[in-house]
């Protein structure tokens, strides 16, 4: 694909009439009794210092999904005369950008309107035989680099294993992670994995998504991570991890950890795990200035100001980035 200047792109479209439930891959949702409609601003800024030349791979865009309608969606690269390529992945939801960058000051900001429909969730949905389960789908049933589902089956199958299968079982894995995992900013690393997060009983929104994708795949569920913008109480302002599950014939979101409305939720990436989704893959010697993912409830008729705070996320003092940058999803420096 051709690569075109990152003066300014813009647009506004509606990503669920675009690209409807029937040729986008996992997403085949009923139409129906959705939640109400709801809107959300978003205005997300990272901002780095390069130190040399160096390739970077960037997923901030919301994905194009039948559950968001995205509008007024604006993208602004500085330098403005970068050569960026726009390309998606295999899910043919995710949207990333490639460019090749030189030293100097990088700053990318994304803003955009998403008006949210997420269909209701039912919990007495079964769970599929794995001959029913669509092909395509088989993978998320499998061990991955954070989910290790073959090591930490035999501790599932005796926690879970009882239980009436169905969505309302994996409802009962997130309430276990929530009851049994501390939620501790700090406490996680990029190369945390499931079983490392049954060992600490400790984590972030990620290590608790990657939780519940291994207790779903080590029963026979498929299962998958996505991370997006969702609003929060508390600074510092981040990207959010959560992950869903195939049940029913249909895909449906969970969250262990509680902290939102996962009907406010804008999806960015859906992957395995992680790895598939970090919103930042550095080829490089770049570091991190500050990220600042702001999101707010859309009021109609009125200007979009939205609530500064006192603190971001950063980088130290004194290096690049190493690993993770927030608690939502990975920054991955590359050697």
């Amino acid at each position: 694909m051709t690569r075109t200047p990152s003066v300014l792109l813009q647009s506004t479209h509606n990503s669920a009439a675009n690209h409807s439930a029937s040729n986008q891959p996992g997403t085949n949702q009923p139409a129906t009794d959705s939640f109400q409609p709801h809107q959300v601003d978003i205005d997300c800024t990272l901002d780095y210092e390069v130190i040399e030349p160096s390739e970077m791979i960037v997923q901030m865009q919301a994905a194009e999904h039948p559950w968001q309608t995205l509008e007024n969606e604006s993208l602004s690269l500085i330098p403005g005369d970068l050569a960026v390529e726009y390309f998606r992945d295999a899910t043919g939801m995710n949207r990333l950008m490639r460019f090749s960058v030189e030293p100097g000051h990088l700053q990318l900001r994304y803003q955009l309107t998403a008006t949210l429909t997420m269909p209701q969730r039912d919990l007495s949905l079964p769970e599929m035989d794995i001959s029913d389960i669509p092909s395509e789908y088989l993978h998320y049933l499998l061990p991955s680099r954070y989910c290790e589902s073959e090591l930490i089956g035999p501790m599932a199958r005796r926690t879970f294993g009882h239980l009436l299968r169905g969505a309302a079982r994996v409802e009962a894995m997130c309430d276990w992670i929530h009851e049994h995992i501390a939620y501790e900013v700090g406490s996680s690393h990029f190369t945390m994995t499931a079983r490392d997060v049954l060992m600490n009983r400790a984590g972030v929104c990620r290590d608790f998504a990657h939780l519940g994708v291994a207790f779903c795949r080590a029963l026979n569920i498929p299962a998958r991570f996505v991370f997006g913008y969702m609003e929060f109480d508390d600074p510092p302002p981040d990207f959010h991890a959560l992950f869903e599950a195939y049940v029913g014939g249909q895909w449906m979101l969970f969250d262990a950890t509680r902290m939102g409305k996962l009907e406010k939720l804008v999806r960015i990436g859906t992957g395995v795990d992680a790895k598939d989704v970090a919103f930042a893959t550095i080829y490089g010697n770049v570091r991190m200035n500050y990220m600042k993912p702001l999101v707010q409830d859309h009021r109609p008729g009125e200007p979009v100001v939205f609530h500064e705070v006192d603190s971001y996320i950063g980088c130290p003092q004194g290096g690049p980035i190493r690993g993770e940058a927030g608690n939502g999803a990975l920054e991955v420096e590359q050697p």
